[in-house]
């Protein structure tokens, strides 16, 4: 059996989204949709992608899913993510505690806090 981690994505690794080749790439699979605890705020990076912060007050839960990434994969699908993401432990609302994609503060100060949708998806309008 290969080990794998669960990852928490949020936007264009999403399945439906074009970046989600990258955890297809690698075998990663599909585990379930979740939400995170509300402690994060949520940026557009240039509508490309979004990035996702977690802070000490207003934040709001997003919605994220969650994959199992093959160990020997993982740095792969990290190499591909866009500049100024990165991986740390994202708080889910059922008190799990999983790795994620966040984006980095300097990254989100520049751009268009979209945190009311609460979801990629509802912000693109990307529904499966």
């Amino acid at each position: 059996m290969t080990e794998t981690v669960e990852l928490a994505v949020n936007g264009g690794l999403m399945r439906g989204f074009e970046d989600n080749k990258n955890l297809l790439l690698v075998n990663a699979t599909f585990v379930r949709e979740a939400r995170t605890e509300p402690v994060y705020r949520f940026f557009s990076i240039g509508d490309r992608h979004p990035a996702m912060l977690r802070v000490q007050e207003g934040g709001v839960s997003i919605e994220v899913e969650i994959w199992a990434v093959p160990l020997v994969g993982f740095a792969k699908v990290l190499q591909l993510e866009p500049p100024g993401l990165c991986i740390g432990k994202v708080r889910l609302e059922d008190g799990q505690e999983v790795l994620g994609v966040l984006g980095e503060s300097i990254l989100c100060e520049q751009h268009k806090e979209i945190t009311e949708y609460g979801s990629w998806r509802k912000y693109t309008g990307n529904y499966l």
